[in-house]
């Protein structure tokens, strides 16, 4: 069994980020698999991955938001 590397840098904003990039990433890469299950008229498939999309974008906006009100503190 392999396991990730553990995060190069303990740190909760660094973490934060990691996540926030990767539901991101998730949302912009289901525009393609959206497609592809249009493309073969499968909107049942096509209605699934759009609101894992949707849980993806409100993911990546909820921390951008915290991400902003954590730096903000810091500077504070």
């Amino acid at each position: 069994m392999t396991t990730e590397p553990q995060s190069p840098v303990k740190d909760r904003n660094y973490n934060l980020i990691a996540v926030m990039e990767a539901s991101l990433k998730m949302a912009w890469q289901l525009n393609e698999y959206i497609e592809d299950a249009e493309s073969a008229g499968d909107t049942e498939l096509a209605d699934w991955f759009r609101r894992i999309q949707e849980n993806d974008l409100k993911a990546g906006e909820q921390g951008k938001k915290l991400l902003a009100k954590r730096l903000q503190d810091e500077t504070a």
